[in-house]
Parts: structure tokens; sequence; C-alpha cells
């Protein structure tokens, strides 16, 4: 199984970008699927995560109303729309297999390959 984020780039501050994730072996419809980010000498932080019915979703607050999940089932893809992007922002952001919980997500071992994401002020 291996996960690939892309869609990642260089914005200015206000600006948008849509990541998406691809998976290879896996099909993500049915999976509970979480986006991360890890900005330098920082852990790796939850961002945002859907269940793989849709029916839960869950957006942390440093992004809520800004980043939005989703998913295409047909192209066996998940996406990460970010908005109004900030320069705290500025992270490589990836995309995990896990497990939506109500109020949290369990990600797995599984990451992939990252997609940088760097906004400038």
């Amino acid at each position: 199984v291996q996960l690939q984020a892309s869609g990642g780039g260089v914005v200015q501050a206000g600006g948008s970008l849509r990541l998406t994730c691809t998976a290879f072996g896996l099909i993500l419809a049915n999976n509970d699927m979480g986006w991360y980010r890890q900005a330098p000498g920082k852990e790796r932080e939850l961002v945002a995560a859907m269940s793989r019915g849709g029916r839960t979703t869950l957006i942390t607050d440093p992004v809520k109303g800004r980043f939005t999940i989703s998913r295409d089932n047909a192209k066996n893809t998940v996406y990460l729309q970010v908005n109004n992007l900030r320069p705290d922002d500025t992270a490589v952001y990836y995309c995990n297999q896990g497990a939506v919980r109500s109020t949290f997500y369990i990600p797995y071992d599984n990451w992939g390959q990252g997609t940088q994401v760097t906004v400038s002020s």
C-alpha cells in the first residue's frame, strides 16, 4: 500500500491550494483517511480527517473554517482544500490511512510521500 500526496507549492498569504492524496494498492472508499502536516522543528499534527462514508469529518482548530477535506471515490482520491493560507501553514502535508472516531483520529503507520506547502508573507 502506498499513499502519495501532491498539489503543494509556494503561495502568498491568503492564497489557496488543493492537495491530492492518491493511493496505490488501497481502495480509499473503504477506509477512513486523514491529512497531517509537519512544520520544521515541530511534531506532525492532524489537520483533517474523514470517515469512509463521509458521515464524520474532523477539522482541527488551527485550520477550521479554512481547510476542507473531501473524497472522490470514483477516482480513488482524497482532497484537502486549503484556503486563506497563512505563513504558519507552511509544512509538509501527508495523507494517512487510519480510523476516525467521534472526536479524534487514530493514524495507522502508513504515511507515504508528503507534499511541501510554503506560504510567503
